[in-house]
């Protein structure tokens, strides 16, 4: 799993790039983006299935934030990114979250 992020010059804007690699996706046919930058809408952020099983998606995040996400895999798993900046007990359950510094 890895997250790569582009900060703009002339905007207060981050270009993150989530990657969910073969293993991580363990065989997922569909994945979805989940956090407080999408109200934690399970279906809004659909991630692109690559070639070779991964799953890809960038999208713009606001600077000078920190946001709470998880990775949806067939719309019954849940998963973290192994490469998040930290993590954060959730106030919905008993697991943690994964969280993405801009």
């Amino acid at each position: 799993m890895s997250i790569e992020k582009k900060y703009l010059k002339t905007k207060n804007i981050c270009k993150v790039t989530f990657h969910l690699p073969v293993g991580g996706a363990g065989g997922a046919a569909t994945a979805f983006l989940v956090g407080e930058f999408n109200d934690w809408a399970m279906h809004s952020l659909p991630m692109k299935r690559l070639k070779d099983g991964s799953f890809k998606l960038t999208i713009d995040l606001p600077i000078g934030n920190a946001y709470q996400f998880r990775y949806l895999l067939d719309d019954d798993r849940w998963e973290n990114d192994w490469s998040a900046d930290s993590y954060c007990y959730s106030e919905y359950g008993n697991c943690e979250n994964s969280v993405v510094e801009v």
